[in-house]
């Protein structure tokens, strides 16, 4: 799974879902679907090597729409990770829908970077991070969190956020689990 970042925030990022799907199967991609406009991308790809996958999306994506488009990729067991972790965040605490949200980063965080931005969470906010997956459990409202995606990003590197409601919706279209023996 190829998760774009900061696509169709604004006049200037424009990348449709229908040219993100084109430009990745023109790149040589196999079972392209896209999911909403906001850069998630299904691709099968010869190789198993993610940063590979990574490398080749990102230079088709800047070759297509002439400014960086970075990706995030997850191989299908990875995303079902972070769907399982995030499901057991809210058991441990009660979460209110809408209000948990993750940042995908692209590189394994620092520890000591990882244990500042979770301190920094302010009163009922947690920040769980498991693997590459910044669980962000806020408040009343995103915008208004001490913890967000841009703190993730100075704090932990290249990162793209996401509902945790979307993750789910799209480990269970495009990650099933493998078949048993």
């Amino acid at each position: 799974m190829a998760f774009l970042r900061a696509v169709n925030l604004g006049a200037r990022r424009r990348f449709p879902a229908a040219d993100q799907a084109a430009v990745t199967a023109a790149a040589g991609f196999r079972g392209v679907a896209t999911y909403l406009a906001t850069g998630n991308v299904r691709v099968e790809a010869a190789t198993t090597d993610p940063r590979e996958v990574q490398r080749r999306l990102e230079q088709a994506y800047a070759a297509d729409r002439g400014f960086d488009v970075p990706v995030v990729v997850l191989p299908a067991a990875e995303l079902r990770a972070v769907v399982a972790a995030g499901v057991e965040v809210e058991a441990a605490r009660s979460v209110p829908p809408g209000r948990h949200h993750v940042s995908l980063l692209q590189e394994e965080p620092d520890p000591a970077a990882q244990a500042e931005l979770v301190a920094a969470a302010a009163e009922g906010e947690q920040v769980v991070v498991r693997g590459r997956a910044v669980h962000l459990l806020i408040g009343e409202s995103y915008h208004l969190a001490r913890v967000d995606g841009a703190r993730v990003e100075r704090l932990l590197g290249v990162s793209t956020n996401r509902t945790f409601a979307v993750l789910t919706t799209l480990a269970q279209r495009w990650c099933p689990e493998p078949p048993a023996g």
